[in-house]
């Protein structure tokens, strides 16, 4: 089992939070695809830019 399945990891079962895990992205815990490590500062802030540009992005083609 990889730190990515381990329950204690998990707020609330949806939130990956791991303060020794320095990925940006680690694995997703079912499926394919990745998660944030929110106890990872870089990582929420690569969040947030992302989300920034997705939200610009769709304000840009709705005019």
């Amino acid at each position: 089992m990889n730190n990515t399945n381990k329950p204690s990891f998990w707020k609330f079962g949806l939130f990956y939070f791991n303060k020794e895990d320095q990925r940006i992205f680690p694995p997703k815990r079912f499926g394919l695809g990745w998660t944030v490590n929110f106890a990872n500062p870089v990582s929420i802030i690569a969040f947030l830019m992302i989300l920034t540009v997705i939200v610009l992005i769709g304000n840009f083609l709705k005019q």
